[in-house]
C-alpha cells in the first residue's frame, strides 16, 4: 500500500476526533496535577517570619535593647506559592501530499521488403516488425504534521482557597500614672 493511499484511507472526521480525544485526556491529567499540587500546597505547613521588631527603650537611665520575633506557626504554603494550571490553546493538523504519475509511449514499425525475380516466377516476400512500448510512473510523497500550543492560566476562581492574614496588635502598655 503506498503512503498517499494510507493518507487517503484515514477519514479526516477520525483523524480530528481522535486528537480532540488525545488532547481532552491529556488536559485532565494536566488539571488532576495542578489539582494535586494545590492539594499538596494547602497541607504543607511551615513556621513563617512576617516580622522581627527591634525595640530600643532610652526611657531609663540605661537604654535597653530587644529583639521579638513575630511567628506564625502552622502556615500552608499555598498561601506563597500558587500551583500553575495549564490548557492547550491551539492544535493543528497539516496533511499533505505530493503525487507525481507519468505515462510514455513509442511505437516502432520496421518494414523490410525483399523480391526475387528472374525468367521464372516472381518471389515477394515483406517482413514487419512492430514494437510498443508503454510506461508508467507514480511517484507519491505524503507528511503529516501536528502541533499542539500549551499556555499557563490562571486557577479556576473557586479552587484556590482565600488567605486572609489579619495582624492582631498588642495594645501599648498603659502610660505610667504621675
Amino acid at each position: 500500500m503506498s503512503v498517499g493511499q494510507e493518507l487517503l484511507d484515514v477519514p479526516l472526521p477520525q483523524m480530528v476526533s481522535d486528537l480532540a480525544m488525545g488532547i481532552a485526556k491529556a488536559q485532565e491529567a494536566l488539571d488532576k496535577n495542578s489539582l494535586n499540587t494545590t492539594l499538596a500546597l494547602a497541607d504543607e505547613t511551615f513556621t513563617y517570619v512576617p516580622q522581627i521588631v527591634g525595640t530600643i527603650d532610652e526611657t531609663g537611665s540605661e537604654p535597653v535593647a530587644s529583639i521579638e520575633v513575630i511567628k506564625v506557626k502552622n502556615m500552608p504554603l499555598i498561601a506563597f506559592i500558587k500551583p500553575t494550571w495549564y490548557q492547550f490553546s491551539e492544535t493543528k493538523i497539516e496533511v499533505s501530499m505530493d503525487i507525481k504519475t507519468s505515462f510514455s509511449s513509442s511505437t516502432k514499425v520496421g518494414v523490410s521488403v525483399t523480391a526475387k525475380g528472374g525468367w521464372g516466377p516472381v518471389s515477394v516476400s515483406i517482413k514487419a516488425d512492430v514494437e510498443h512500448n508503454r510506461k508508467f510512473g507514480k511517484d507519491v510523497q505524503g507528511t503529516s504534521k501536528l502541533s499542539v500550543t500549551l499556555v499557563p492560566v490562571p486557577p479556576p476562581p473557586s479552587m484556590l482557597p482565600e488567605v486572609d492574614i489579619k495582624r492582631i496588635e498588642k495594645p501599648a502598655p498603659p502610660a505610667p500614672s504621675p
